[in-house]
């Protein structure tokens, strides 16, 4: 029998995290469902570009989300409601091409499948094939459960999203925590179950309250994706300007969900008007900048 000196004994294999982990293919549907399994908690950023998406790559990043947020962030709109299915088809493309690892997921705006399944199957067929996102996500509970049941029938996978849905916006009539009440809790339960049972990879929870959020996750074998709905979700996703101290809130008021870890808006300016500077007094380009 041959002996092993300890240093011949072959190394267990690193625990498969999301985060940071080491992968020579992208994230899958499937990863998703054994880190439920596990207990693991993971991070996920919203990305609209490709330089953007390369650095949360980088960073170990495991899921991006190319989310109609789109609207208000990079293309000036008041609400997510006036983004379009080719606009949101360009940027996924883009994410998509500026990573390698992380699994990218693209949101279906409105308009694009509240006509019913076929319509949906239609548009999320597009962002797949034209973006090449790994999966879709819409808006919507018991509402949208045909819509994510034919998707995954025709091998689509599906991200779900309750609780507030900013493309209901006029609907709510603004942000309004959701689940607050026995009857508005109930519902907001069976929305989850809903899409779980249609056959969803997992589910938003946005700006549920954290005791509902934290009932919900327990309920599903799917996971939660919180933002704004407590600790106790599987996983938390930002837009990543808020962030990373891009994003200029009216009147300074930042939501209370959210946690700044930088303040790029402040560097970006610092950056900007140091160059100005420079070219206005005759420092830049200086001699090692230009070429005879």
């Amino acid at each position: 029998m041959t002996q092993h000196t300890p240093a011949q004994v072959p190394a267990k294999p690193e625990r498969p995290g999301l985060y940071g982990g080491k992968s020579s293919r992208r994230i899958t549907v499937r990863d998703i469902a054994a880190a439920k399994r596990r207990g693991e908690k993971w991070p996920m950023l919203t990305a609209y570009d490709a330089m953007t998406a390369s650095v949360f790559d980088e960073a170990g990043i495991p899921v991006m989300l190319v989310g109609d947020s789109m609207g208000n962030t990079a293309l000036g709109y008041e609400s997510t409601v006036p983004v379009t299915l080719e606009q949101m088809t360009m940027l996924s493309a883009a994410v998509v091409r500026g990573t390698s690892r992380a699994l990218i997921v693209g949101d279906l705006p409105f308009g694009s499948f509240q006509e019913g399944p076929t319509q949906a199957l239609r548009s999320a067929t597009h962002l797949v094939k034209e973006a090449g996102v790994g999966a879709v996500k819409l808006e919507g509970g018991e509402r949208s459960a045909d819509q994510v049941r034919l998707l995954v029938d025709s091998g689509i996978p599906v991200m779900a999203h309750v609780g507030l849905t900013p493309q209901s916006v006029h609907a709510f009539g603004g942000h309004p925590v959701q689940g607050r009440g026995e009857e508005a809790a109930a519902q907001l339960l069976r929305d989850a179950k809903a899409v779980q049972d249609a056959g969803a990879f997992a589910v938003v929870l946005e700006l549920v309250t954290a005791e509902l959020a934290a009932e919900v996750t327990r309920s599903l074998y799917i996971p939660t994706v919180g933002i704004g709905s407590g600790a106790d979700c599987d996983a938390q996703v930002l837009v990543w300007t808020d962030m990373a101290g891009m994003t200029d809130w009216p009147g300074g008021r930042t939501p209370r969900f959210i946690k700044q870890y930088g303040q790029l808006r402040t560097a970006l300016g610092d950056a900007a008007r140091a160059f100005a500077e420079d070219v206005v007094g005759g420092a830049y380009p200086a001699e090692e900048h230009s070429f005879h």
